[in-house]
């Protein structure tokens, strides 16, 4: 299917998306050490020990990767900040090359016409405070706060959008239940904190961008469609337990000052003390919300501690991260988020796309055919009343990908990562023509 700038409402906003540690190589700047770094240097942590340190070197590229947004005829460029470039302690004394390479970015943007939406977090913790306890220190809220004033009393004046956290859930869940992120644990009361912490940090950050006379805020949560492997009770109340704590947590938080039962019933007992208390700062008022979607999954029950659920197997066609391909999952999390949560505030589908080993000499086409059903999705959430306000494509180009390392490709650009070359992919070409029409 072929897809036009004017099939969407007036003012929809396409764009691309990256991140600071998978491209910027953190070796360079004055950075310091994120717990990525150890993450990374801890044998069986990350395909074959890669890490970010040079990444693609976008801290001395930056002009020529910007050059290929505007390239693309995209509005936004969703990019991240990196904590520890900025203060290289988590807190104190800000790293003065770090503020100027983002003054730099935000600027090249503005040059080329292209709306700079930050995100302040995009998983690089600094060390120092990784060994403070991280997301499971109270204290988290303050640290952000911090970062979130060093940050923004030096862009916010000119970003077009900020949230503060990128997948809250990678950041709790994924990163303390399942182990498979930086910091790697396998701590149920370190998720429950976490998990917390991160969304009274969201609140605290937005208190604070909003003091410096900032708007157009909002929050980047990731979504999995759910459904049950049978019609089994069994069954169906895994996946209930699975969308509960995937999907519906950190949305009950933001929306609602509560979170779902099924929840509860796991983390209930590690929560901080005061928890309840917390979620006037959670509940800060935003501007947007921003759904990130890639796939569905089938899960089924299973035996042992809560949550007791697995992942079930698919029929359908799989990316290269062996994620089932499924626009109509993105279709139902945008009607479903806007009907039960968010309500007529605009949502951004803040990154979209798939991993699929490209070669610089080969037609993506497999990209290309997954954008067109997942746009599809979009217009077909838009007829259906969601207010869905724009469409960014995850990635730019190919980079780190965390625990895979360099392998899964998610590019619309290729990278050689050897001579880091970039080469735009028919997806590129493709995405250009489709939205310059």
């Amino acid at each position: 299917m072929q897809f036009h700038r004017r099939d969407f409402p007036q003012g929809f906003q396409f764009g691309v998306a990256t991140s600071s540690y998978q491209i910027e190589g953190h070796a360079f700047g004055g950075a310091g050490q994120t717990h990525w770094d150890s993450f990374a240097a801890t044998p069986g942590n990350v395909v074959r020990g890669e890490d970010g340190a040079r990444a693609c070197d976008h801290y001395h590229r930056w002009a020529e990767d910007l050059d290929l947004v505007a390239g693309l005829g995209a509005d936004v460029y969703r990019f991240s900040t990196s904590w520890a470039r900025v203060l290289p302690e988590g807190t104190g004394q800000p790293n003065p090359e770090g503020l100027d390479f983002y003054d730099r970015l935000v600027d090249g943007m503005l040059a080329r016409g292209i709306k700079p939406a930050a995100t302040l977090y995009h998983w690089e913790l600094p060390q120092a405070l990784a060994d403070k306890g991280g997301w499971r220190n109270a204290d988290m809220p303050d640290w952000f706060a911090e970062m979130t004033e060093v940050v923004m009393a030096r862009i916010g004046d000119r970003v077009w959008s900020a949230a503060p956290i990128n997948e809250p859930w990678c950041v709790g869940w994924l990163s303390h239940f399942d182990g498979a992120h930086a910091p790697g644990m396998r701590d149920i009361r370190a998720t429950a904190r976490a998990m917390h912490h991160v969304l009274v940090s969201h609140g605290r950050s937005i208190e604070v961008m909003r003091g410096l006379g900032m708007s157009n805020l909002g929050a980047v949560c990731n979504f999995e469609w759910a459904e049950p492997a049978s019609d089994t009770p069994e069954d169906i109340a895994a996946a209930t337990r699975y969308d509960a704590i995937y999907n519906r947590f950190f949305l009950g938080g933001l929306f609602r000052g509560d979170y779902p039962a099924e929840v509860l019933e796991g983390l209930a007992p590690h929560l901080p003390q005061g928890w309840q208390d917390d979620f006037a700062t959670i509940r800060a008022p935003i501007d947007w919300l921003g759904v990130n979607y890639y796939t569905r999954k089938l899960i089924r029950h299973a035996e042992g501690a809560w949550p007791n659920y697995a992942e079930a197997p698919t029929r359908l066609p799989l990316t290269q991260m062996g994620w089932e391909i499924y626009p109509e999952g993105l279709r139902d999390i945008l009607i479903r988020n806007a009907r039960d949560y968010s309500g007529d505030l605009p949502i951004y589908v803040t990154e979209n796309g798939m991993a699929n080993p490209d070669r610089a000499d080969r037609p993506d086409a497999e990209r290309i055919a997954y954008l067109a059903t997942h746009l599809d999705a979009v217009t077909a959430a838009i007829a259906a009343g969601a207010p869905v306000a724009g469409y960014f494509v995850w990635s730019l180009m190919d980079n780190y990908e965390w625990s895979l390392g360099y392998e899964k490709r998610f590019g619309l650009v290729h990278v050689d990562f050897d001579s880091l070359a970039r080469t735009p992919k028919a997806s590129y070409h493709a995405l250009a023509r489709w939205w310059r029409d």
